[in-house]
């Protein structure tokens, strides 16, 4: 049972006032561990996104100690740009939780063995403009699936072969994605493409794939940016993770109007 769950058992059981009650998910929303990291313990609830470990400078052992807290706590943890090393230290935590590894997207998500993460009926498409931008449209993906939306995914649709793109464009729009997002490293092309042509919002991911001056995804970036789709915002290079997290909010808050209105 979580710190969360015993709060409001012990207020449901009467065991503590309406007062206290208030005070202890105050303190609760942010815990504090060994002085390394300070948990938004509270997240999900107040904007139905997870708090997600961002493991790159990290090491593994504090990897480890701020995921098991995390789980302990909420249920489930999301660590983002993981190594090799930070992989092997989490596979550890079999013994006591389920533990998911997405290579490609470089996330593993650690939960309790009887945590469910609910569907919400939210849609989220997912294109890439080539095979090198999958990485960064894997982590947008596992993110979204993880807020509990569905996830359609058409990979290497760019405008180097323009006619790849409207077949499986075509196949997300009759399935009623609610936003798509779409990756694209390079010039960055694609998502004005995609933006001139369906009627949902469209992220723009600009992905770090590039020659020469182009190179860092400033090209790409730039490109998006300055793109005259009306209906395109733009995340920053590489943030498949913000990319996501964006998307799921817009496909979850879509998904509980239609509910209403049924």
């Amino acid at each position: 049972m979580s710190s969360l769950d015993k709060i409001l058992k012990n207020f449901k059981d009467g065991k503590i006032s309406l007062d206290e009650t208030k005070k202890q998910l105050k303190l609760l929303t942010l815990k504090n561990i060994e002085n390394l990291a300070k948990l938004d313990l509270g997240r999900f609830t107040r904007k139905k996104l997870p708090e997600i470990v961002y493991a790159e400078n990290k090491t593994p052992e504090e990897t480890l100690k701020i995921v098991k807290e995390m789980v302990r706590e909420t249920g489930k943890a999301l660590v983002s740009r993981v190594s090799e090393k930070h992989v092997k230290r989490l596979k550890k935590l079999r013994k006591i939780f389920r533990v998911k590894i997405y290579e490609k997207a470089r996330i593993v998500v650690v939960s309790r063995k009887n945590f469910k993460t609910l569907k919400t009926g939210g849609k989220v498409g997912v294109l890439t403009a080539g095979t090198a931008d999958i990485p960064v449209a894997e982590e947008a993906a596992v993110v979204a699936e993880e807020m509990g939306c569905k996830v359609l995914k058409a990979y290497d649709v760019g405008i180097a072969g323009f006619h790849r793109l409207f077949q499986p464009l075509k196949k997300m729009l009759k399935e009623g994605v609610d936003v798509l997002v779409v990756v694209a490293g390079m010039e960055g092309a694609l998502p004005s493409v995609v933006a001139s042509l369906v009627d949902c919002p469209v992220i723009g991911v600009p992905t770090s794939v590039g020659y020469g001056y182009g190179s860092g995804g400033y090209a790409s970036l730039m490109s998006m940016l300055q793109s005259c789709s009306l209906g395109l915002v733009v995340v920053n290079i590489d943030n498949g993770v913000g990319a996501g997290a964006f998307a799921s909010l817009i496909a979850n808050r879509l998904a509980e109007a239609r509910k209403t209105i049924k």
